[in-house]
């Protein structure tokens, strides 16, 4: 199964543990990205995580983050068809940044995209072409 985290999921282990949502979907995120180690899914990686991800004020979480590009089966690059589905998705009031990851997420095939971002969790129904879920729910439906 191929899965795209965004900024905010690779993010999630840095976050404060001591919220119970929080440490939850750390360890799921863990487990996922030990899955993706070990072949039993993989991981989409993108020039805007590379973005998002170059912005990040503490250097050694960014070249945490970045050490996952090397376990990526696929990279997508900036191109015109990413960009037309981001403005589709912009439509729909999905902040930009997101649009462009949901946008690399679709044109590379992937069966899920992984945030823990509420506002876009919140906005997933208006997304067809990719399963758009937290950690947790992920792993639950990975489960079935």
């Amino acid at each position: 199964m191929d899965v795209y985290l965004d900024n905010c999921c690779l993010n999630r282990p840095f976050d404060d543990q001591s919220q119970i949502r929080i440490r939850l979907e750390t360890e799921a995120k863990l487990k996922i990205q030990e899955d993706i180690l070990h072949g039993i899914h993989r991981l989409v990686w993108s020039y805007v995580i590379d973005y998002e991800n170059s912005r990040n004020p503490f250097p050694e979480r960014r070249e945490q983050i970045a050490r996952w590009r090397d376990h990526a089966t696929k990279d997508v690059v900036e191109n015109e068809h990413i960009i037309t589905i981001a403005n589709q998705l912009r439509q729909y009031g999905i902040k930009q940044l997101d649009a462009l990851h949901v946008a690399c997420a679709i044109y590379a095939q992937a069966n899920y995209f992984l945030t823990t971002d509420d506002r876009l969790l919140n906005k997933a129904h208006y997304v067809q072409d990719v399963k758009i879920t937290d950690p947790i729910g992920f792993i639950k439906e990975a489960l079935k």
